[in-house]
């Protein structure tokens, strides 16, 4: 599998398209749906599915664009985060705060992740991780084959992520963080919903908030 890494222009976010012999998944569509597009169209292939590790606007603002350019691929969110693809109150598109952005208004997932299942879809094998504490419907993907986890706004290189949003709880991340995750091989790869990569051991040893382990 190949995963390619495209940064968007609002909150910086990335997005991941994962790439195997038969089709692309689609981790957290963001603002930037010109360049998302341009790139699915290049490699040609169709796209099985679009995971949401968490449904804050930066990680979904794209999400309709890219189910109507690409033949209405399923989508898998939280369950307990689904309604917020159209609540902009809940994705906080709707706060004061972003008076200058539409509200994120969108359609419905057609799946809310099952915890205890081992997912394979178009030749991709992967499991949901609940990774709360960032937001409460927090997820992070673990995909054993290719010894790499995406985990949102949950863990980045050498920091977490913040916890004095609605719903967030920090004594939950730092939980979430070494249950769900320190628990990987220390060997995997790291892909974060902000930055760049990094690996389960690194952030053992140097992030500021494990390194006493």
């Amino acid at each position: 599998m190949k995963i390619f890494r495209l940064l968007n222009h609002v909150a910086r976010e990335n997005t991941y398209l994962l790439v195997n012999d038969q089709a692309i998944i689609v981790v957290d569509p963001g603002s930037n749906t010109d360049k998302i597009k341009e790139k699915i169209t290049a490699i040609d292939k169709p796209v099985a599915a679009i995971l949401i590790t968490h449904a804050h606007y930066d990680h979904i603002m794209g999400l309709d664009v890219i189910r109507d350019t690409f033949g209405q691929p399923p989508v898998y969110i939280s369950e307990k985060e689904a309604s917020w693809l159209y609540s902009p109150k809940d994705n906080f598109s709707g706060l004061d705060r972003h008076t200058d952005m539409d509200d994120v208004i969108l359609k419905p997932a057609e799946h809310h992740f099952q915890y205890q299942e081992d997912y394979v879809l178009a030749g991709f094998r992967f499991q949901a991780r609940q990774t709360p504490g960032h937001s409460w419907g927090s997820v992070s993907l673990v995909f054993p084959d290719d010894e790499l986890v995406i985990t949102g706004d949950a863990l980045f290189r050498e920091t977490i992520g913040r916890t004095d949003l609605p719903t967030g709880n920090a004594v939950q991340l730092l939980n979430s963080i070494e249950t769900e995750l320190f628990s990987l091989p220390n060997h995997f790869t790291v892909y974060p919903g902000h930055g760049r990569e990094t690996t389960i051991a690194h952030e053992k040893n140097f992030n500021p908030y494990f390194n006493t382990l």
